[in-house]
């Protein structure tokens, strides 16, 4: 049983607890939850920078994978508190990756953003069994079906969709 506070993965401070997750399901826990923070960020700033009635079919799916994504953030909020631990807070600032002056632009960063988080829930679904592995499938089946959606190749490896470079 750990009681102290301790560094997790995200380099943010929480309590590790009585609860029923172990030490590695923890911490996948703690690091997808900080990467849906940021990706609740990024379509945030995606969103904005593609006007609805230019683009309506890719602001639709912004506004789509934001809403996902808040959805899969308020889930592992939840995953967290149930194991008595105190959720990892989202970042005070985020970094733009990159120019985002266009819909190919704007594009290109959803699609990266959805192979990141593929993998990130790859890593949950090696970390945990039962119910939660379903969760953790789920959000990588999502996280990938959204990359390929934003016009991201489908990976034929068994890894999902290829990291960004």
């Amino acid at each position: 049983m750990r009681t102290r506070a301790e560094t997790g993965p995200t380099g943010t401070a929480s309590t590790a607890s009585t609860g029923t997750a172990g030490v590695e399901e923890r911490e996948a826990l703690a690091t997808t939850l900080a990467a849906e923070h940021a990706a609740v960020w990024l379509y945030g700033l995606l969103g904005a920078r593609v006007s609805a009635s230019a683009e309506p079919v890719l602001h639709a799916a912004l506004v789509a994978a934001y809403g996902a994504h808040r959805g899969r953030r308020d889930l592992l909020v939840a995953l967290v508190r149930d194991d008595g631990d105190e959720p990892v807070a989202a970042a005070p600032s985020y970094v733009e990756p990159g120019p985002l002056d266009d819909a190919a632009q704007v594009r290109a960063a959803a699609q990266d953003a959805e192979a990141a988080s593929a993998v990130t829930w790859g890593v949950l679904v090696a970390s945990t069994s039962g119910e939660r592995r379903r969760t953790a499938l789920a959000g990588l089946r999502d996280a990938a079906v959204r990359h390929v959606g934003f016009g991201g190749a489908p990976s034929t490896t068994g890894e999902g969709p290829a990291a960004p470079a």
